[in-house]
């Protein structure tokens, strides 16, 4: 998958000094731009003030020294105030007389804007972070060196100095948060908060010994333009901002959750239990899946796939003649030598190689618009090896870095493709996700808040239909294959019936587990931090198979609708050719595309 961006608050993190966000002297509210480019492109441009860590990771340096208390109550007032001007500028526009490409502009920043401002109703500074995400386990990651926080140039090695000066008080902030979801019994489960402890006081974040703290990797790899006294000069300050501010806050974190919170943590696993929970996670699904629909009737459509998805196992069970049950089945396949025909990591990304291909021809027939940015397929590094999981690192719009899928084989002989390999490749790689963000990216006619925004229904949609192009490609002849296939696709259904049994209290934490590891071919240990993710992030897992069913629905609506007038790669530019969408305002724009085919 697409690395996940977190909603709102529970997100990157707000960079902006607070007196800035005081209505007065607001830089947020000065500007009144008129026309739908330059309210696009202002609102971006304040946006990525407020989100400076989004900023860095797009490779804009602008803020990178900037760590703004984003969890603070006046920051939060700004913001909205902030999005608050956004919209009433908007309302100064005349919907009737942009353009088709402008009205898709249009409904992208309201939706934007209205979703952002709801958010904030249901108090999600209450919970700053969780066990899946939030900025202390973000933090390590830009202060590693290895990250898209960049280390070349002095100037660079200060930037980061003064975000690890200001973590702390981010940390105590989040601390005040807790307490007043304490207050407001706005707690997280106690099942996650055991998971958060550890996280506080890993060894790598926590140990004094510099050579092994990951926040002192950046002065394992200075620059060879530095000189003696500059490396010496930043060893010092690093080593003191470690110990002094970084090393403290993480373990004042880790003795608060334990002492303080774990007590106070619920022995509940859903948002329904919460005050006000039904009408939260009600408002999570719409969010993540970016439509009505309700918690009951997505529930119920991941029940439909999840007994259609069952009914094509069983045929390929019959297929390789196995005669137990199903689940005894889906076991089996875990651990049967003809799933595993790899001996090298060479031959293992050999065949995903042939993969892409034996597609190639094929493509040509389904896309008429592809990226120019390069793409890559390479083995995972073996730093991150182990714990990584199979990802698309996407390329830079200027074409200096290609997209990259990488896949981690720590053992090439245990690599079983019925963990979907074929599909794995349409997904994560060709047309999936390199398709998708690089023609994104690289249309500079988008403003930059849809060039680089992202919609996990929309985009995690869009990759998981492009696996069910498998048998139009030629792919998943081979039983083994198609079972990897259906597997990929049944951990999307599965989520479907999981997320919305957990929170709407039909389902217990326990219960989930055994439910997806009847579906799926996981190890307990897995299956268990899935729907621990699905606690933690509620609605999130909601919108990949949301996403994918839409799509296929409008391939089937206007392949009927327009019958020979219908061009399966027209439509698929289209899809493409304004990036990430809301899934209704994707409606709009394909009805508006089918009436020019008629």
């Amino acid at each position: 998958m697409k690395n996940i961006v977190s909603k709102g608050i529970l997100g990157l993190g707000l960079i902006i000094s607070l007196a800035s966000c005081k209505k007065s002297d607001s830089p947020l509210t000065k500007v009144t731009p008129t026309n739908m480019d330059s309210i696009a492109a202002n609102y971006y441009e304040q946006y990525l003030k407020l989100y400076p860590l989004e900023a860095t990771s797009q490779g804009d340096p602008r803020y990178n020294d900037q760590l703004p208390i984003n969890i603070d109550k006046d920051f939060i007032s700004g913001e909205i105030a902030f999005y608050n001007s956004v919209q009433k500028q908007l309302e100064s526009v005349d919907y009737k007389d942009l353009s088709d490409e402008e009205k898709v502009v249009y409904d992208v920043l309201d939706y934007t804007l209205k979703d952002k401002i709801e958010a904030y109703a249901y108090h999600p500074e209450y919970i700053p972070f969780t066990q899946f995400g939030g900025l202390p386990l973000n933090f390590p990651l830009y202060g590693s060196g290895e990250g898209s926080q960049p280390f070349k140039t002095e100037k660079d090695y200060s930037d980061w100095l003064k975000r690890m000066e200001k973590f702390p008080e981010w940390m105590n902030a989040a601390t005040e948060n807790f307490r007043e979801g304490i207050n407001n019994k706005f707690v997280l489960p106690k099942e996650l908060v055991v998971k958060m402890i550890p996280q506080m006081k890993a060894e790598e974040i926590t140990t004094t010994d510099m050579e092994k703290n990951i926040f002192y990797g950046p002065i394992k790899k200075f620059p060879k333009s530095f000189t003696q006294a500059q490396k010496d000069k930043y060893s010092a300050l690093y080593a003191k901002a470690i110990t002094k501010k970084i090393i403290p806050a993480y373990t004042k974190m880790g003795a608060f959750l334990e002492k303080e919170y774990l007590p106070k943590a619920r022995d509940t696993d859903g948002y329904n239990s919460l005050p006000n929970g039904n009408e939260i996670y009600r408002y999570y699904a719409k969010s993540w899946t970016t439509t009505k629909k309700t918690p009951e009737e997505i529930n119920k459509i991941g029940l439909q796939q999840v007994a259609m998805l069952r009914a094509e196992m069983e045929k390929v069970k019959q297929q390789l003649g196995f005669s137990g049950t199903l689940e005894e089945f889906i076991n089996f396949v875990k651990t049967d030598p003809k799933a595993m025909p790899y001996k090298t990591s060479k031959e293992v990304l050999n065949g995903f190689n042939g993969i892409l291909a034996k597609i190639t021809p094929k493509l040509k027939t389904m896309f008429s618009v592809t990226p120019k940015t390069k793409f890559e397929i390479r083995q995972t590094e073996k730093f991150r090896e182990a714990s990584a999981s199979a990802e698309y690192i996407q390329g830079t719009p200027d074409g200096k870095r290609p997209g990259i899928f990488y896949m981690p084989l720590p053992d090439p002989s245990q690599f079983n493709v019925t963990s979907g390999m074929e599909s794995l490749f349409l997904h994560e790689a060709i047309p999936g996700h390199h398709y998708q963000v690089s023609l994104q990216q690289e249309n500079a006619k988008l403003p930059k808040f849809m060039r680089f925004g992202w919609f996990g229904a929309y985009g995690e949609g869009w990759a998981h239909y492009c696996e069910t192009l498998g048998p139009e490609f030629g792919l998943y002849t081979d039983p083994y294959q198609k079972m990897g296939y259906l597997s990929d696709q049944m951990l999307r259904a599965v989520r479907l019936v999981v997320d919305t049994g957990i929170h709407t209290g039909s389902m217990s934490r326990e219960e989930a587990i055994k439910y997806f590891l009847s579906n799926i071919s996981y190890d307990e240990a897995s299956a268990t931090a899935e729907v621990e993710r699905y606690m933690a992030m509620p609605g999130q897992a909601l919108g990949y198979k949301i996403g994918s069913l839409r799509i296929r629905e409008l391939r089937e609506k206007y392949q009927k609708e327009l019958g020979n007038k219908f061009n399966l790669a027209s439509f698929h530019d289209e899809i493409l050719s304004q990036g990430c969408l809301p899934l209704d305002v994707l409606n709009r724009k394909m009805e508006l595309w089918a009436k020019k085919q008629k």
